[in-house]
């Protein structure tokens, strides 16, 4: 539980929950990452690199009618920090942390929930109450990645090696990626309060931490080769992994937080009513929010 939904378990609401609908079918491993698919969709579009945060703009009127059509995408990266996104009722201006103004007749948001929680981005005028109380009240959890890489394979093939625990601060799993792709390793995944404080280690720290679950439940584990470490909750691009559902909270705050302001479209895993915290959540929002735009 605390795996899936990027928390701890006194957290996570069982009201709204149900496996079958939100997990259904069998799970899948992009063995060569994301990128393949990120590549594909970006042919032909206007992308500009060196911009913090997603957003889609579309310059003219209607495509179909045969007027200039436009996509400009700015993509997350780490240079420039989107600042301000200021709408009128003929045009989008977005603003740069260098001064630059981009401007469109919409925009589609995709920022991280986290990234919307901080307030670091402007909005003017303000979004409606409806809006920032979806933003406050919707919770994000924090699952990272520890991936430890070895000269060879000691351990079963099976696809989790789950570590148990006294308590739920404790309980985590490996991902045997060894299954899928053939290379000799292991990612140890631990969520909610666990993850953020091995935030607060060394990227060695945490390492070392992982391999000492891992020996946990292979005492004859041989140490890693090299080590790989995110730090999604701490990152200022995301200040978390991904949504899940807080206790108490009502289903509706995802689709609210869907629904357009004017001329801005809201997208992302977090607006997705029926695949929260999912990647194809997040796609089908987006598709949803282009066409909508």
């Amino acid at each position: 539980m605390e795996g899936w939904f990027a928390t701890d378990a006194d957290a996570i609401s069982l009201q709204c929950w149900d496996q079958e609908v939100l997990l259904p079918g069998g799970h899948g491993l992009m063995v060569r990452g994301y990128r393949p698919v990120i590549n594909t969709l970006a042919k032909g579009l206007d992308i500009r690199l060196g911009h913090r945060y997603a957003y889609l703009c579309f310059s003219s009127k209607c495509y179909e009618h045969g007027s200039t059509f436009r996509l400009l995408v700015l993509i997350q990266a780490l240079l420039l920090r989107v600042v301000e996104i200021v709408r009128h009722w003929n045009r989008v201006e977005v603003t740069v942390s260098n001064g630059k103004t981009f401007v469109a007749d919409a925009a589609v948001i995709t920022v991280p929930l986290g990234v919307l929680k901080s307030n670091t981005i402007k909005f003017e005028p303000r979004l409606p109450e409806w809006k920032e109380e979806a933003i406050r009240e919707l919770s994000v959890g924090v699952e990272n990645k520890i991936v430890l890489h070895f000269s060879e394979v000691f351990w079963p093939n099976v696809e989790f090696l789950g570590v148990v625990s006294s308590t739920t601060y404790g309980c985590s799993y490996f991902l045997n990626l060894h299954k899928a792709t053939g290379h000799a390793v292991l990612v140890y995944m631990p969520a909610g309060r666990l993850a953020c404080d091995i935030e607060k280690m060394s990227d060695e720290a945490a390492a070392q931490f992982a391999f000492s679950q891992l020996k946990k439940i292979l005492p004859n584990a041989a140490e890693p080769l090299n080590y790989l470490v995110s730090h999604w909750g701490s990152d200022e691009n995301t200040l978390g992994s991904y949504t899940f559902d807080g206790v108490g909270k009502p289903r509706d705050l995802y689709e609210k937080l869907r629904i357009p302001v004017d001329n801005l479209f809201f997208a992302g895993e977090a607006t997705s009513v029926q695949y929260t915290g999912t990647v194809h959540g997040a796609f089908s929002t987006g598709e949803m929010a282009a066409e909508e735009c």
